[in-house]
């Protein structure tokens, strides 16, 4: 039997280091050019986590998503939300997720840059909004990093609760939400994270008990992590900033 684990963990080790990248391929031009072309602001939307939730199942920035569309619609402007899917909900996926956070997320920001410089050149008159939710945070400023010079007038990010061990962008086209300093991940807490880290166990214990199906590593929750359109953290701090970067 200790052969067998030890064998697993090597394996798992090696795909770690040297697996496929295993990148779902539903971010294709040609699949989105008919939303793409009657709208004029294109919201691109990562998700926390493993990368891969729905926007319809993404509870904690769907409402940010629609707020910022809603937004947009006063003021005139058609958009449509396009989810970029960083990972496969497989096994290789996972692993291939793993690599990818020890690689500060190098291949999904390459790749998500290269489509958004695609859909730039397709579409000269289109504003881009990247938008992403902590993990999906880091991807989204790292992915503004490596557009090219001559699309920053086209393209803006919102990063909301990006982890603390993420380099933070000095770029005046990304906004950093960290709920005035209140989010413990982003300030990076060590006492308060710990904290957290320490309740994680026991609430997914209480979820299997109570019936709720909900996985260890979601039971892990950083103080100050929830984003709320409502919050006089979060609205106003975007509609300023959209008001200044897309009117």
């Amino acid at each position: 039997m200790q052969k067998i684990i030890f064998a697993l963990i090597i394996l798992t080790a090696l795909l770690i280091l040297f697996g496929p990248e295993v990148v779902p391929d539903d971010f294709q031009l040609s699949k989105i050019s008919d939303s793409v072309k009657n709208s004029d602001v294109i919201i691109i939307f990562n998700s926390g986590g493993w990368g891969n939730t729905p926007l319809e199942k993404a509870e904690d920035f769907m409402p940010i998503i629609t707020g910022i569309q809603s937004t947009l619609n006063d003021w005139g402007y058609k958009s449509v939300v396009i989810p970029y899917t960083r990972t496969r909900t497989d096994f290789l996926g996972k692993i291939a997720a793993i690599r990818e956070f020890f690689n500060r997320f190098e291949y999904s920001s390459n790749n998500l840059a290269e489509k958004i410089e695609t859909i730039g050149k397709s579409f000269p008159d289109k504003k881009i909004i990247i938008a992403g939710l902590s993990s999906g945070g880091t991807v989204v400023t790292r992915t503004y990093e490596k557009i090219s010079g001559d699309m920053n007038d086209s393209v803006v990010a919102i990063a909301a609760g990006t982890p603390f061990w993420t380099e933070k962008s000095e770029s005046d086209n990304i906004l950093q939400l960290d709920n005035n300093g209140k989010d413990t991940l982003v300030a990076g807490d060590a006492e308060l994270l710990f904290f957290s880290l320490f309740e994680t166990p026991f609430k997914w214990l209480k979820a299997k008990i109570t019936g709720k199906n909900l996985s260890f590593w979601k039971s892990f929750h950083a103080l100050g992590h929830d984003y709320y359109w409502q919050s006089s953290e979060v609205s106003p701090r975007i509609i300023t900033f959209l008001n200044a970067k897309i009117r």
